[in-house]
C-alpha cells in the first residue's frame, strides 16, 4: 500500500528537500508538486492525495487560506519558516507543523504521526532510522564531562537568553543553547512551548489555569501569544 502525497510550496529548493525525504520512505509516493497555491486548488480536487505537505507563507494565497478554500479537509503537514502560525495551523487540525530547514529525523516523526492516526486503514508500518535508539536522549557539556539527558526525565526547560536550564527531578543543568533549537528537537506530541521562556512535557501537566500550567508543585506562566495553541494541544475549549 502506498500513500499518495502532494507538495505545495513556492520555494523550489524546499520542494527538493521534501522530495529527497519522501523518497526514503518506501510507502510514500509523490503524485504532484506545485509552487502556485492557486493552481494547486484544482489539482487537489482532481487528484487523490492522502497527505499534503503545505507551505504557509506563499504569494497570492497563504497555505492557511488555501486549506480553508477546499471543500474537503485533507490530511496536512504544514512546512514553514515561521513559528508564529502554529496556533492557526493547529486550529485547522494540521497533523504536524515542521519548521524549515526540515531535518530528516523531524520529518520522520511527522510521517509516523500519519501512520499512528491513519496507518491502520492502509496497513502501514512505523519508520525508524537504522542505528538510532528508540530511547530518546541527548548529550550536553557540563564542565569537562558530556552528560546524557534522558528526555523522559525532563520536568521543564527555561530560557536564559543564549543559555537554557534543563530541570530534572533532582537536579538541573545549564548549557549554551537557544530554547528555539530545543523546541524544534523536542517538538512532538509530548513537548510544547507555552511561553517565550518555557518548554514543557505535556505528560507532566497536572493542572491548567487561564494564565499558568502546573507541573507538580511548579507553576509555569502561559504566554499570551501561546495561549490558544496551548489550550488546543491540551484539548481544552
Amino acid at each position: 500500500m502506498t500513500v499518495k502525497c502532494m507538495i505545495i510550496d513556492d520555494e523550489p529548493l524546499a520542494i527538493r528537500v521534501l522530495e529527497n525525504h519522501i523518497q526514503k520512505i518506501p510507502w510514500l509516493d509523490i503524485s504532484f508538486t506545485c509552487t502556485n497555491p492557486v493552481e494547486a486548488i484544482e489539482q487537489v480536487k482532481q487528484k487523490k492525495a492522502d497527505l499534503i505537505f503545505l507551505d504557509i507563507q506563499m504569494p497570492e494565497l497563504t497555505g492557511l487560506e488555501f486549506l480553508e478554500s477546499l471543500p474537503r479537509q485533507p490530511v496536512v503537514i504544514f512546512t514553514t519558516a515561521y513559528r508564529q502560525f502554529a496556533a492557526d495551523a493547529y486550529d485547522l487540525d494540521g497533523l504536524d507543523y515542521l519548521i524549515k530547514p526540515i531535518a530528516f529525523p523531524r520529518f520522520l516523526k511527522a510521517v509516523n504521526k500519519y501512520v499512528e492516526r491513519h496507518g491502520n486503514k492502509q496497513d502501514l508500518p512505523l519508520v525508524s532510522i537504522p542505528g538510532v535508539s528508540d530511547s530518546r536522549s541527548f548529550f550536553i557539556r557540563s564542565g569537562h564531562e558530556m552528560i546524557r539527558i534522558e528526555v523522559s526525565e525532563i520536568m521543564y526547560i527555561e530560557s536564559l537568553k543564549d543559555y537554557v536550564q534543563i530541570f530534572l527531578p533532582d537536579k538541573k543543568y545549564i548549557y549554551k543553547a537557544r530554547i528555539s533549537n530545543l523546541e524544534e528537537e523536542l517538538q512532538d506530541d509530548h513537548f510544547l512551548r507555552v511561553h517565550k521562556s518555557y518548554l514543557i512535557p505535556l505528560d507532566k501537566v497536572s493542572a491548567v489555569s487561564p494564565t499558568h500550567i502546573r507541573l507538580g508543585e511548579k507553576e509555569i506562566p502561559i504566554g499570551r501569544t501561546y495561549k490558544n495553541m496551548v489550550l488546543k494541544r491540551l484539548g481544552i475549549d
